[in-house]
């Protein structure tokens, strides 16, 4: 494997793990605004 093949694998990985992470926070946030739990259910 190349230099320059290695590096785009490891920018492919990072790009998808920001991908899940940020979408993550959004749900987060929206559920803090909106007053709901972040994986669902009660808790009550």
């Amino acid at each position: 494997m190349t230099q320059i093949q290695r590096r785009m694998l490891i920018l492919a990985v990072v790009i998808l793990i920001a991908a899940v992470l940020g979408r993550l926070a959004v749900r987060a946030v929206m559920n803090l605004l909106l007053g709901g739990t972040l994986f669902g259910g009660n808790f009550l």
